[in-house]
């Protein structure tokens, strides 16, 4: 299995994909940490909002800061050039050219 996932992203160790594993944790915990006090900043609660809402507004800033946080984890690990490339991939998909 981890030589499929090393041959598919276009890695060569085991210690790289720990790596990699460790920075999408650090990551997306920091992340949906980060967006609480963020959305009570922009006054974003859900005792003003229809829950729905609230929710759609949380998620999407999440995704926002996760792609943030995610550039700064990844230069610390030493792996800027593949979650560079990831990024990349995913502004893509939503249908930003880069």
């Amino acid at each position: 299995m981890l030589e499929k996932i090393k041959k598919r992203w276009g890695i060569s160790s085991n210690f790289q994909i720990l790596k990699i594993f460790i920075v999408f944790g650090i990551t997306g915990s920091t992340a949906a940490w980060v967006s609480e006090p963020l959305c009570n900043f922009l006054g974003i609660t859900e005792s003003n909002l229809n829950l729905l809402i609230y929710w759609t507004f949380r998620i999407l800033l999440i995704t926002i800061v996760y792609q943030f946080i995610l550039i700064f984890v990844a230069f610390i690990f030493g792996e800027l050039n593949f979650f560079w490339n990831f990024i990349k991939k995913f502004l893509k998909r939503l249908g930003f050219k880069i």
